[in-house]
């Protein structure tokens, strides 16, 4: 395997695990925000966390600061698995059709990319389950912008696998019977609202994420290797 081939790879996996540890405690108040409030679950019933603030504040004078990175392993196992593949495989990709990055189209960076993300996210998902599994255990302007309609048409989607997550990773499958069950739970016991529980710090946490992983990337690839 050529140098050029195999960077992708690399860089994209050590890019993706420097991104995560730096965004890391948004990620977990969007994780404790989406789980709480659950009426068929009395252990997450209450609501405990007004906010993305108020968890940060909370959590670190209740759990200390160290909490904040609870499931940072777990996570960074993810990035290690789901960053090294989908980056690689969405280079590796696009050099399979055009062999200068400025004959590329649009249809083919998104095409691409998809497919990049659909292959990268079945390898990883297992190692999302334990990332979930221990926080809840525990308890550029561009970036902005499109990551707002990104989260707006995700969270959602984001909620009900998190809360179908923490219930597989407990043990607990008597709550929700599958995705629709949970979508609908949620919306008919806690409100449509509840859909988007979590999604400030979803949506803040896109921006630093791809600010930092794309200086780490490219710092990677001006290395002499």
């Amino acid at each position: 395997m050529s140098a050029a081939s195999w960077k992708p790879f690399i860089y994209g996996g050590l890019a993706s695990i420097t991104a995560e540890c730096g965004t890391f405690p948004i990620d977990l108040t969007k994780t404790r925000l989406q789980v709480q409030g659950q009426v068929n679950d009395a252990k997450y019933k209450e609501i405990r966390y007004r906010g993305m603030l108020h968890a940060l504040v909370r959590i670190c004078r209740e759990e200390g600061l160290a909490a904040l990175y609870s499931g940072i392993a777990p996570a960074m196992l993810r990035q290690a698995s789901y960053g090294t593949i989908k980056i690689g495989t969405y280079q590796s990709l696009k050099r399979l059709f055009v062999d200068r990055p400025e004959d590329e189209t649009l249809v083919l960076n998104v095409s691409c990319g998809v497919l990049s993300g659909v292959v990268s996210s079945c390898i990883a998902n297992p190692t999302d389950v334990l990332k979930l599994s221990a926080m809840t255990l525990l308890l550029t302007r561009s970036s902005f912008t499109c990551g707002l309609a990104g989260a707006l048409a995700s969270n959602p989607i984001d909620v009900v696998r998190t809360r179908m997550m923490n219930q597989s990773s407990l043990g607990e499958m008597s709550g929700y019977k599958g995705t629709m069950d949970c979508l609908l739970q949620t919306w008919r016991n806690e409100g449509f609202f509840a859909l988007y529980k979590g999604f400030f710090p979803n949506w803040l946490r896109l921006g630093p994420w791809n600010i930092i992983f794309f200086i780490t990337y490219e710092q990677l690839k001006k290395l002499n290797l």
